[in-house]
């Protein structure tokens, strides 16, 4: 290989490296000034501990190396909350034998519930949960056929599912057809494929508020 190729990947991979640390810093930063706004605590560091202990969500127990940084934390609205990036790593062989490692990045939104509840899952439908259903997790059908044709609704526990996709929260998923929920134990969340930018946490942060006062009040009577 030529020395001015050789060069010129490397001036590349430098280049790289310099932009990558500059937009981790702005985006800590940003994230840091956010916190300082909402009255909420943040850490950027790498954080297993939280990963093993919400472990039990779906969405935190893929792949390897999981960790959760850029935390934002504390009482929001008269909730307790953490909005977080997420990391998790999957590895794959190529055509010659070698492994590849895959880094995946996305946000997550976690409300601590004052009750402990079963598994319950609300997503966009789409290719794998049909492919779910083909292997037998089939999900629950709603009298609402669009919601039923948008979502994919998953629980062990149908009355606890139709309890909480009542009319006023179907309602409000139709309006909000990005988001994906998760409630378990006394966790709910919601998470993205992506890691939000800094200016679109604090409106998620709303509207898992808002999913949090469209839960029946008698779900946390009875439990």
């Amino acid at each position: 290989m030529p020395v001015v190729v050789i060069v010129a990947v490397i001036a590349l991979i430098v280049v790289g490296a310099i932009l990558g640390h500059l937009s981790t810093k702005k985006r800590r930063e940003e994230m840091l000034a956010l916190a300082a706004r909402l009255g909420l605590h943040f850490d950027p560091g790498k954080d297993r501990d939280l990963a093993r202990r919400f472990e039990f969500l779906d969405k935190l127990r893929q792949g390897s190396n999981r960790y959760a940084f850029n935390i934002l934390s504390g009482r929001y609205q008269d909730h307790d909350t953490t909005a977080f990036d997420y990391h998790y790593e999957t590895h794959s062989t190529d055509s010659k034998g070698r492994r590849q490692t895959h880094h995946h990045y996305f946000s997550f939104f976690v409300l601590r519930l004052p009750a402990s509840f079963p598994e319950l899952t609300i997503g966009p439908e789409g290719f794998f949960s049909k492919i779910a259903q083909a292997f037998g997790y089939d999900d629950i059908d709603f009298e609402s056929h669009e919601f039923s044709r948008k979502f994919c609704v998953r629980s062990k526990d149908k009355k606890f599912a139709y309890d909480v996709c009542n009319a006023k929260m179907i309602e409000y998923l139709l309006a909000h057809p990005d988001l994906t929920i998760e409630i378990e134990r006394d966790a709910l969340a919601i998470s993205f494929s992506r890691r939000l930018k800094p200016e679109q946490i604090e409106p998620n942060l709303q509207r898992l508020i808002q999913v949090r006062s469209l839960l029946p009040e008698y779900l946390f009577a009875r439990s």
